[in-house]
């Protein structure tokens, strides 16, 4: 089981040695090469546990700057990549440049999200149109707008090199396969386009796979959304292998849990859910993952990425925390004559609608920072970065350290206090070290799980592409 306390280890430590003095004792009187080591290690340990917050926090600062941070799963709004206003500039997303040089984010995944239309050729033709126009726009701004400042990476040596060139780094996911409507050609073309996973469904059932979204039920316990196919499609059996086949990792974040347990059944390399946490946890959250999908994720060789989703972290926490803020917001928003919109009126926006809308909110938000401490946080405090850590400690222990990596949804619902966006990311480092982690572990989490998992699925695909 990981420790995560820095004092704790040394207790064990230090009792080790006392065991292995008493052993040794009748053999020799000197300490052996191995006791004086582990003497070395339990003083530096030490010395860590007494350190200072300030010099903790130094520690971590440095440790932040020398791994390389990524993030797994970063909305985009195409109304963002203009001339006009795009992300050399600080915008109001959680995630542009200026954020990310601030807060130490190495690689964004810029997502190509499609909310779940309906199934037939219209509702994919428009599906496919959306989807272009984001890899559109992430394409021109690390080849056109900004090739000095961000590169698109597609391999793990990608990531090395351009992180080496002191560029931050672009990668690409896909969040529904909707826009691959019925033709299954398109999984190589988004491939060929940079995609390096895609989830099979978003919330509401693709005509890939059930969503999780099939686990809600209505006030007298029926299902709201009855399962289409109990897992997979035919539709989506066929497209695993073709994404084993083109590289392209396989996201279980969205769908139902059979689809996910049919899918790592079915795949030929390392899975990965790109922003989910734990069940157990959380247990309300049908996002988050069950313990024996975790495991099965690990058998499989793959990593989940713990996103710093509110509501997903603590419901409980969260939603009496958004009741007083929302009580504030309310107040505010009438003030200046501003009409506050649910989650769901604000995904079905325009682009546009949806930009203009941002930018009013913007506006409360910024006339209510001053009333948050007295106001909300000493009346509910929001979920903050020790939830995260949380739920990161959770399947560690579940898990192995191999198979844990770290993501926040931002500008998708995503976002935490004290991981709000990218400009923050160096205090999920800080948590880190304060709870134990060594630099190894924590440069693990951040990007080398990820990245070992993407080597090992191109392998898959150039083993399957050599095959033919």
């Amino acid at each position: 089981m990981f420790i995560k306390s820095p004092s704790l280890k040394i207790t064990l430590l230090c009792s080790a040695m006392l065991l292995t003095a008493c052993d040794n004792a009748s053999d020799t009187a000197q300490p052996s090469a191995e006791m004086e080591q582990a003497a070395a290690e339990a003083t530096t340990n030490e010395a860590a546990a007494m350190e200072s917050e300030e010099a903790m926090i130094a520690r971590a600062m440095g440790i932040h700057e020398r791994v390389i941070t990524l993030d797994t799963h970063d909305d985009i709004n195409v109304s963002n990549f203009t001339d006009d206003l795009n992300y050399t500039m600080d915008t109001n997303s959680q995630v542009n440049l200026p954020k990310m040089v601030a807060g130490g984010l190495d690689v964004a995944f810029f997502i190509v999200f499609t909310g779940q239309g309906e199934m037939n050729e219209e509702g994919y033709a428009a599906g496919y149109a959306n989807a272009m126009a984001k890899f559109n726009a992430i394409h021109w701004l690390t080849e056109e707008k900004a090739p000095d400042q961000i590169g698109l990476a597609l391999t793990s040596d990608d990531v090395r090199r351009l992180n080496s060139e002191g560029k931050k780094i672009a990668m690409i996911g896909i969040e529904n396969a909707y826009p691959v409507g019925t033709d299954l050609d398109n999984i190589k073309k988004f491939a060929d386009l940079g995609a390096r996973y895609m989830s099979l469904a978003h919330n509401g059932h693709s005509q890939f796979a059930d969503s999780n979204t099939g686990e809600r039920v209505d006030a007298d316990g029926n299902p709201t959304e009855p399962w289409l196919y109990n897992g997979l499609s035919d539709l989506g059996k066929e497209a695993i292998p073709l994404m084993n086949k083109y590289g392209i990792m396989i996201d279980l974040s969205h769908p139902s849990y059979e689809s996910n347990m049919q899918a790592i059944a079915l795949s030929k390399a390392p899975v990965i859910a790109s922003h989910s946490s734990a069940r157990t946890l959380s247990q309300a959250v049908s996002r988050n993952l069950e313990d024996d999908v975790l495991l099965a994720i690990k058998a499989n060789g793959g990593v989940v990425q713990t996103v710093a989703f509110a509501s997903y972290l603590d419901r409980d926490k969260n939603s009496a925390y958004r009741e007083v803020l929302n009580a504030l917001h309310a107040e505010i928003a009438e003030s200046i004559g501003f009409e506050i919109l649910g989650f769901g009126p604000r995904r079905s926006m325009s682009e546009a609608g949806r930009a203009a809308y941002n930018e009013g909110f913007a506006q409360v938000t910024k006339l209510a920072a001053p009333r948050l401490e007295a106001e909300v946080y000493a009346v509910a405090p929001p979920v903050d970065v020790n939830d995260f850590a949380d739920h990161i400690d959770y399947m560690v222990n579940k898990m192995g350290i191999d198979h844990v990596g770290l993501s926040s949804d931002f500008d998708g619902g995503g976002g935490i206090h004290g991981w709000n966006s990218a400009a923050e990311t160096h205090n999920v480092t800080i948590e880190l070290v304060r709870r134990g982690y060594t630099e190894a572990e924590i440069g693990a989490m951040w990007s080398g799980n990820l990245l070992r998992v993407l080597d090992e699925v191109q392998e898959v695909s150039r083993e399957m592409l050599a095959a033919e």
